[in-house]
């Protein structure tokens, strides 16, 4: 079984794009991933326990503010690398989802949230990976107060979202149809993947009580934050954007893109 792990940004108008996503975890490795984590959380910290005082959080990470002020920039640096390092050790495989909010609104006639859109594709990419290594999983998300119940209702329900034949395409021209999930793992469109793979239900929980968590808080970060094209004069973020593509390079990532 794979343990899904998943956060997302904030969108906003001076950043536009729209990313959720994160990070599958075979279960029988659990242990020694969360022990390595650990010894990552102490060596920064001085402890290990599950706390905010101890959380990792992407932003808070880069701008030195919260559980980062007053730490050497060089020492985020190095935290930030030894994250990574711990995803390539051991395989991670990343899934991402970026959507250009302002293009999506302005194809569509009664678009969803970007947040509802992007967990249904997201959700999708996630059993493709399965289905790929024949295997299933559960998922875990960052909780959002606003977001959570409509979650796991659409996530359990067989409703259809369906786009017209002249609107949303894919990144390679395709017609696309966002597709909610059904409990028998079906859809009604030809479209459609099924969520057979996925059980249970989409568990919540705050960011501070669970370490992987924070890993795919990260991850989002780190997308956010170097998948648009700018150019970077400081060093923090030139060495942000060469871990980035060092991942990128180095692991299973994939990002779909919506514009």
């Amino acid at each position: 079984m794979q343990l899904i792990y998943f956060d997302e940004n904030k969108y906003s108008a001076s950043s536009p794009y729209f990313i959720i996503g994160g990070i599958l975890l075979p279960d029988e490795q659990l242990s020694e991933l969360e022990l390595t984590l650990m010894r990552i959380q102490y060596n920064f910290f001085g402890k290990n326990i599950l706390s905010k005082e101890t959380e990792l959080h992407g932003i808070d990470l880069f701008q030195g503010k919260n559980n980062f002020r007053n730490r050497a920039l060089f020492e985020r640096i190095q935290l930030l690398e030894n994250i990574s390092r711990f995803l390539i050790k051991y395989s991670i495989p990343i899934r991402l989802v970026k959507i250009d909010v302002k293009k999506y609104k302005e194809k569509i006639t009664f678009p969803f949230s970007e947040y509802n859109f992007g967990l249904k594709l997201i959700l999708k990419k996630f059993c493709d990976y399965l289905s790929k290594i024949n295997d299933i999983g559960i998922v875990f998300g960052d909780y959002e107060k606003d977001e959570v119940t409509q979650s796991i209702i659409d996530f359990s329900s067989a409703s259809v979202l369906s786009l017209p034949d002249n609107g949303f395409r894919d990144h390679d021209g395709h017609i696309q149809t966002a597709l909610d999930f059904s409990p028998d793992g079906k859809t009604l469109l030809s479209f459609g993947r099924t969520s057979e793979r996925l059980k249970d239900t989409i568990y919540f929980t705050h960011s501070h009580h669970s370490r992987f968590l924070q890993i795919a808080d990260l991850v989002v970060y780190l997308a956010g934050r170097f998948e648009n094209n700018k150019t970077w004069e400081k060093w923090h973020d030139l060495e942000g954007k060469r871990i980035w593509e060092n991942l990128k390079a180095k692991l299973d990532v994939a990002i779909e893109n919506w514009s």
